[in-house]
């Protein structure tokens, strides 16, 4: 289930489920999101710190809330307003108001704000990045907005928030940011791993003992990410970035491809009375489907997984000194949509078609696509694209073969609307495993504190 969030009327305060408050029923109201009990004017229990869990949107929620949410996520009310926001959605701004107080009980406004100031207070306990670092991190625009955000939202100024840190809150880094990732448990780190590692762009990503890293670019300059087991409720995240600035942006991408921001309990509990996949969910409950990190990437590595390490030879910026196989960045789709592409061998039709629409807008990739439309992209590979891009309700055929010939694409109907997930299993069931690092593990490089912290380089 969704996390409810209680809040007592009587002391203004909310907790999340399995606080030690017990207060009467007659003063209790309940949350779906803290963002929803802020704006109610409780503020989070100290006992209990509810912004350290996670807070999924239900699974339940319309797809235009579930759309615009990404889009707050990726940074959209950072500048821009909620009419900005409402009009990439085809929607006005007062109505998309309304759904968001139906849905989850607050603004977009409201919703983006509290996701602030929450990632901020992980990082005041979690870092000793300074607090102007903090703010800026976070995606507030000033440190007059974050100051008055912190004090509206938890009572208290950053630095003495910093003050009321525990000893166990402190993530020591040895080198670049470390942070940490929480999801609603189970969580099968095992099988994601696994997962990613199956798709894994040959020099731009890898799986190494359990640990998953890759290579980014932010604004032209390169960075490297490591995502491996952490706690009970959360993974670890080592951030090696060129800067600081909008970090919250970075964590929500990674959360978001490796499925620990989604609640799959809804999913579970419909699938695990099917007779094929009941006993794959009963074994692994944790199991999440991946997202990706780059659409574009994740769409060429789908559609031509024979010439994508070639590709990134070829076309890919050069970053040397990383290890663990890391050698380049994957490049924009306008590198592959013209010039040396247009008549290099090496690029297939279908991946300079891809680059072409992406480049002149006709394709997004934002899930809603039907690529299936383009010449040389497979139904399979469209369905894989898409799961990976969020459709929950997508069924590649190759997955659906794994489940044997006592499932067809008819029968599968039964799975509606949790078919993603249903594929995600079918797949793992027949994963090897990779072997788990601890969670110190070592790092890939070595990172400056600071604002700017920049990647190594031979």
């Amino acid at each position: 289930m969704v996390t409810t969030y209680s809040a007592v009327v009587t002391t203004g305060i909310y907790c999340r489920p399995g606080c030690g408050a017990a207060p009467r029923a007659e003063n209790v109201r309940t949350f779906a999101l803290p963002a929803a009990a802020e704006a109610a004017g409780f503020r989070a229990c100290l006992r209990c710190r509810p912004y350290r869990v996670a807070g999924p949107i239900a699974a339940d929620a319309p797809a235009l809330v579930c759309r615009a949410v990404q889009q707050i996520i990726a940074g959209a009310l950072d500048t821009g307003s909620e009419a900005e926001l409402a009009g990439r959605l085809a929607l006005s701004a007062r109505h998309l108001r309304r759904l968001f107080h139906d849905h989850l009980g607050t603004t977009p406004d409201q919703f983006a704000r509290s996701r602030r100031a929450h990632f901020a207070r992980r990082l005041l306990d979690d870092s000793d990045l300074t607090v102007t670092d903090i703010a800026f991190s976070s995606g507030f625009g000033s440190l007059r907005q974050f100051n008055r955000t912190m004090a509206e939202v938890f009572r208290a100024s950053p630095s003495q928030l910093r003050h009321r840190r525990r000893k166990t809150d402190r993530l020591a880094a040895d080198g670049g940011l470390t942070v940490r990732l929480p999801f609603p448990a189970p969580y099968d780190w095992d099988a994601m791993a696994a997962l990613l590692a199956a798709r894994a762009v040959p020099g731009v990503e890898s799986v190494r003992d359990g640990v998953y890293r890759r290579t980014v670019v932010l604004d032209g300059d390169p960075g490297v990410l490591e995502v491996r087991a952490g706690g009970e409720d959360h993974l670890l995240l080592r951030a090696h970035l060129p800067y600081w600035e909008g970090v919250i942006h970075v964590v929500e991408r990674v959360s978001r491809m490796v499925g620990a921001d989604t609640d799959v309990a809804p999913a579970v509990e419909a699938l695990s009375a099917d007779p094929v996949l009941g006993p794959l969910v009963a074994a692994r409950p944790g199991v999440r489907v991946p997202g990706a990190w780059g659409p574009f990437e994740l769409a060429v590595a789908m559609v031509a997984p024979d010439a994508v390490g070639r590709i990134v030879r070829r076309y890919g910026q050069p970053v040397a000194g990383l290890g663990y196989g890391l050698t380049h960045l994957f490049r924009a789709a306008e590198v592959l949509a013209g010039g040396d592409a247009l008549s290099d061998g090496d690029v297939p039709a279908v991946v300079r078609e891809l680059a072409g629409r992406v480049e002149s807008g006709e394709l997004l990739l934002d899930g809603q696509d039907d690529l299936s439309t383009v010449p040389g992209v497979t139904p399979d590979q469209a369905a894989w694209i898409a799961l990976r891009l969020g459709d929950r309700d997508a069924l590649p055929a190759g997955a659906l073969r794994r489940a044997g010939p006592r499932v067809d694409a008819r029968s599968a109907q039964d799975w509606r609307p949790w078919r993603a997930l249903a594929a995600v299993h079918l797949i793992a069931a027949g994963q090897p495993q990779p072997v788990r690092a601890g969670p110190a593990g070592r790092a890939s490089d070595r990172g400056r504190g600071g604002r700017r912290a920049g990647v190594r380089r031979a």
